[in-house]
């Protein structure tokens, strides 16, 4: 969704950086844990590492693709809606989204105050985590992916962004937790 027609902050370096098409690739794992990672946490105020939250309670990874404080990506931007909207339904169940953008930190904060996150935005400016999860990149951002862990860190499930079906739906999500 376009929800601006300012677009100073599109062309920097991390638009740059993420410009040529790179496909999502299927390495990672199920039953395998996934790469440990430590990035801010926007909503909250804090550092989070993945490997905290092992053996303490499951984790929906969420990678988002927003463009700028003010551009969201189409695909990504009622998937965001729809996580934030039904975040109690996943903490109910012990269930932590890490929601994780490639804006930086000044953008991040900008979202989670126009958007009334409630569930942690992590931002990854350097695209590193995007890069280890190998997600894919295309036209200025990394691609969306979803990432379900369990409480011991292990992959259960994972989607990968197409065309032909974006971002898994928060009913998907949820029961991949049963």
């Amino acid at each position: 969704m376009l929800t601006s027609t300012d677009f100073s902050g599109l062309f920097n370096e991390r638009f740059l950086r993420n410009f040529l098409p790179i496909p999502a690739s299927n390495e990672l794992r199920l039953e395998i844990g996934t790469p440990d990672f430590q990035l801010p946490d926007i909503t909250n105020g804090k550092l989070v590492k993945l490997s905290d939250y092992r053996g303490k309670q499951p984790v929906l990874l969420a990678f988002t693709r927003i463009f700028t404080e003010k551009q969201y990506c189409p695909f990504c931007f009622p998937h965001i809606k729809a996580l934030n909207e039904n975040y109690e339904q996943f903490q109910q169940r012990d269930i932590e989204i890490l929601l994780i953008t490639s804006t930086d930190e000044k953008q991040s904060q900008i979202v989670v105050r126009d958007l009334g996150l409630k569930m942690p935005l992590l931002s990854d400016s350097s695209c590193r985590v995007f890069r280890t999860y190998r997600v894919g990149q295309a036209l200025g951002a990394p691609l969306p992916a979803q990432f379900v862990l369990d409480k011991n860190g292990k992959l259960r499930y994972k989607h990968l962004f197409s065309f032909l079906d974006h971002n898994a739906t928060v009913e998907t999500l949820l029961s991949q937790f049963d």
